[in-house]
């Protein structure tokens, strides 16, 4: 464990630990947004509908969320650190089993079931550590951390359809395994940081069975009003926000499209998610608006963005709304984990992971499934793209019933108005009346 530190480094090992979450970012959701390319080869080769084969991306995202609220029970228990190898160590695991799979069934377990879960021991442990580190730089941390995704699937996507079309889908899914194998140095990264949390603490461990466990989840959120209307935004805004990840490819398949065309859209996707991460993160802390502010907006924005999709009807215009689609969305996941610490503090952060991820999982199951069945039923994905985006824009209004959200600070649990803290960390004395909106940084809302 680190030497102890009686405010967040933000810095130091920080950035050791913000390269660990870039790559783990790279390796397990930059290979689920270029994804596609093996979905079209799924369809072909196991003559299943779109519905049925969209489960696999499904499954993975939504067993990633599922198993988030015992992952961060292990990590509190066991550590970060331990919880993280061993979610590598399936993750590669279930690629190497998916290249010897007869049928889509097989495939659920395998990339679904091994992939999800070790993606589940990975991230909550990782973020909520990511969190301790960083304060006045949380959200910039956070949007380098996830910018790994951006950058994979600049490379991911083409280099998938290379593999694929080299060594067949079998072939590419155990280069692939070698790849996430690559998880577990990963989690070796990572260091336990022993610091002051900000927000409330954790109270000392009940006596009973049944109340140790509900603190060891930290079921007690889910009494708390802003955490549920987090959650339920959230919800609604993973429903939407994974469905291009999974039929983009295929969309402009069915446009008249070449494959590698198709696959280079993923790329224009992953070019502007680098630069709209780095962008968000900078915005966010250095401007005046609040994190949860923040990503109200970007997520109207990325709303807005998938409902122009099906007017892509040339590449040149569909290369571009891809383009602002990558930079816009790229904003959503670090701002919303940003945007978590403000509401429960740094205490109980890995908790609020898992239990949102848990939550949010419902959206990530259903969303490619149905945006499958809404184009078997329609004939195209332009249907599904206005649905995706529908999901969003009411997620990112159902942001705005936040407590105080319209209010220029945030309140302690007792109600109090934190004191706003200025670049050197140092408590003003309130604020003038009439000056500029400011928010402080990293500390609960309710």
């Amino acid at each position: 464990m680190a030497r102890g530190h009686s405010e967040p480094p933000d810095g130091g090992w920080g950035w050791m630990i913000v390269l660990a979450c870039f790559l783990q970012s790279a390796l397990v959701f930059g290979v689920i947004r270029s994804f596609g390319v093996f979905f079209v080869e799924f369809m072909d080769y196991f003559g299943e509908p779109a519905s049925a084969t969209s489960w696999i991306t499904s499954v993975t995202v939504a067993l990633l969320m599922f198993a988030s609220p015992l992952s961060s029970a292990l990590g509190k228990r066991y550590g970060e650190r331990p919880m993280a190898i061993l979610g590598g160590f399936l993750s590669g695991s279930g690629f190497l089993l998916a290249s010897f799979a007869t049928s889509l069934t097989q495939l659920y377990l395998c990339i679904g079931l091994l992939t999800g879960v070790g993606g589940a021991l990975i991230f909550s442990p990782s973020l909520a550590l990511l969190a301790q580190y960083f304060s006045r730089r949380r959200a910039l941390a956070n949007s380098l951390a996830f910018s790994g995704a951006g950058i994979s699937s600049l490379a991911f996507s083409p280099l998938f359809q290379f593999l694929v079309e080299t060594y067949g889908w079998r072939g590419a899914l155990l280069i692939l395994a070698g790849m996430a194998f690559h998880l577990v140095p990963c989690g070796a990264l990572l260091r336990p940081l022993d610091v002051a949390q900000s927000g409330p603490g954790e109270a000392p461990e009940p006596a009973s069975p049944r109340k140790r466990l509900a603190s060891l989840f930290e079921l007690g959120l889910l009494r708390q009003r802003p955490f549920a209307v987090f959650s339920g935004a959230g919800l609604l805004i993973t429903t939407g926000y994974f469905i291009p990840f999974a039929h983009l490819v295929p969309h402009a398949r069915e446009t008249g499209f070449d494959e590698y065309q198709a696959a280079f859209l993923v790329s224009v996707v992953g070019v502007a998610d680098i630069g709209g991460r780095v962008v968000a993160g900078w915005l966010a802390d250095c401007g005046p608006l609040r994190l949860s502010h923040n990503l109200t907006i970007w997520t109207l924005l990325t709303g807005a963005a998938l409902f122009a999709v099906p007017l892509g009807g040339s590449y040149r215009a569909l290369l571009a709304i891809s383009a602002c689609y990558g930079f816009l969305s790229s904003a959503v996941i670090p701002l919303k984990f940003s945007s978590l610490v403000e509401i429960v503090g740094t205490g109980r952060i890995m908790g609020a992971i898992g239990l949102i991820h848990l939550l949010e999982g419902t959206g990530a199951l259903a969303g490619p499934p149905m945006s499958g069945w809404i184009r078997d039923m329609t004939g195209s994905f332009s249907a599904s793209f206005l649905a995706a985006g529908s999901f969003l824009v009411v997620g990112g209004l159902v942001l705005m019933l936040l407590p105080r959200f319209f209010a220029c600070q945030a309140r302690s649990p007792e109600g109090a108005t934190r004191e706003v803290l200025d670049p050197t960390g140092l408590p003003r004395n309130g604020r003038r009346e009439g000056a500029p909106c400011e928010r402080p940084r990293g500390l609960p809302l309710a």
